[in-house]
């Protein structure tokens, strides 16, 4: 990993010292709750961009998850001067040559709710045998730093999308989106098995080894 010289931020308290403090672009508090839980035992901190008071939404105009994710990173880096964690992620289907792709939490219409995405997904499949269901969740994570590296994590999670939504558990297409090898959909799986299988476990588990690298060159000193 190339050197970088300046300093990165750190807390104010004396256990947030000796920690690396990390942004995650969102304002979603789940998020960065399920990042504290993917990110476990590292020597960070994790804030949202509401603790570190930055206002505003970072409008998501690339084609690509990679284009979508350096931009919320280096606009809340910027914003902040902080090292920032930003992600985009979708879901893919063959037979829909992709799509939802980028545009998943969009497919219905802006303002839709997961369930209302999940039933406009399940209509454009109607009819379609089980076999030609195959789908993908994708993550990618990228972690920018104030002096303009961006580093790309990408993960995957492979299935198949099923007739009826099934459990109660996670978010957004979860519901519709069948795990072969564990027998469940993602909202039927609980959250520690679903973080070391799901398309952000496996982006996170890269992003785990890079932010790592941070602390082990003393770059959060």
């Amino acid at each position: 990993m190339p050197e970088v010289s300046g300093e990165w931020h750190r807390g104010s308290s004396l256990l947030a010292q000796t920690k690396l403090q990390v942004l995650v672009a969102s304002a979603n508090r789940g998020k960065v709750s399920e990042y504290n839980a993917l990110l476990e035992g590292l020597e960070i901190e994790l804030l949202s961009v509401r603790d570190a008071g930055i206002s505003g939404e970072v409008e998501e105009t690339g084609s690509t998850y990679e284009e979508n994710a350096r931009l919320k990173a280096e606009t809340c880096v910027e914003r902040s001067g902080l090292l920032t964690l930003a992600d985009d992620s979708g879901l893919e289907v063959d037979v829909l040559y992709g799509e939802p792709g980028v545009r998943s939490a969009r497919y219905a219409g802006e303002g839709a709710t997961d369930a209302e995405r999940v039933a406009y997904l399940l209509r454009k499949l109607e009819g379609i045998p089980a076999e030609k269901r195959t789908a993908r969740f994708v993550c990618v994570i990228a972690i920018a730093t104030p002096t303009g590296e961006v580093t790309f994590c990408r993960g995957e999670c492979h299935g198949q999308i099923v007739i009826e939504p099934r459990g109660e558990l996670g978010f957004g297409y979860d519901p519709a989106f069948f795990v072969p090898e564990l027998d469940a959909t993602m909202a039927e799986l609980p959250p520690e098995i679903k973080n070391r299988i799901s398309h952000r476990g496996r982006a996170a588990a890269l992003a785990r080894d890079v932010l790592q690298g941070f602390i082990d060159e003393g770059r959060c000193q």
